[in-house]
């Protein structure tokens, strides 16, 4: 694969042998030159987790604290008009019962979360082979099956991300956007991985947090220094 001449001068400003601390990482990642789209910046944790297992499944939600600068496309489905015309006023781009499930049901997707109350979960359950490769399926762990469907909308928008461990043992997480300032990305990371560490399962033996890397969707990725996070 031919590397772009923009690519190639940011690999010359760092050493990739190196780790380096989370502040150190961001400076970088700012210093690189990027697209004339606002990049976002993303995370990759290699944890010590075995997910073939059930009881080694890392997953959870977290609020960053200055949001993803993404525009987060909810849909709510709920029985309650009065709960689907709340949704609609605080930002969902849809809302709905019978006729909501039979249009995606149709083929629409055109969304990035979809946010259920509980008496709807029996019709939004036949939507498995739709949502369910695409990462769609709303989840009561993750706060997306609630009968709080304001507060779930709210904390969508204003930030709340989901993260899970791949096959490989991989969490990657979006926490922000390259425009943001130093401190708003260091605020928001710190806080995605203080809630990945509270996530290690009892049954986890040996190194849990294994690797760290910080990167923006055109740049290569920066190692950071675990000591960061980890006594």
């Amino acid at each position: 694969m031919s590397l772009s001449k923009k690519y190639k001068e940011n690999l010359s400003k760092y050493d990739s042998e190196n780790e380096y601390n989370l502040e150190e990482a961001i400076d970088l990642l700012h210093s690189f030159d990027h697209s004339k789209f606002d990049e976002s910046v993303d995370i990759s944790v290699n944890l010590g987790v075995d997910p073939k297992h059930s009881d080694q499944l890392v997953r959870g939600t977290v609020s960053l604290p200055n949001g993803t600068g993404k525009k987060v496309r909810v849909v709510v489905v709920s029985k309650d008009d009065d709960k689907n015309k709340k949704a609609k006023e605080l930002g969902a781009i849809e809302s709905g019962s019978e006729e909501l499930i039979n249009k995606i049901k149709k083929g629409w997707i055109d969304f990035d979360v979809m946010i259920a109350s509980p008496e709807m979960m029996v019709e939004v359950g036949k939507l498995g082979r739709v949502l369910g490769p695409r990462g769609l399926m709303p989840n009561p762990k993750i706060g997306t099956v609630t009968p709080d469907i304001e507060k779930a909308v709210n904390e969508v928008i204003a930030g709340k991300v989901e993260y899970r461990v791949d096959k490989a043992g991989v969490i990657a997480v979006s926490v922000g956007r390259i425009s943001f300032e130093k401190e708003k990305i260091v605020e928001n990371i710190r806080t995605c991985m203080e809630a990945i560490l509270k996530s290690k399962p009892s049954s986890v033996k040996g190194t849990y947090f294994k690797k760290f890397t910080v990167s923006s969707t055109m740049s290569p990725g920066l190692k950071v220094n675990r000591s960061d996070f980890v006594n």
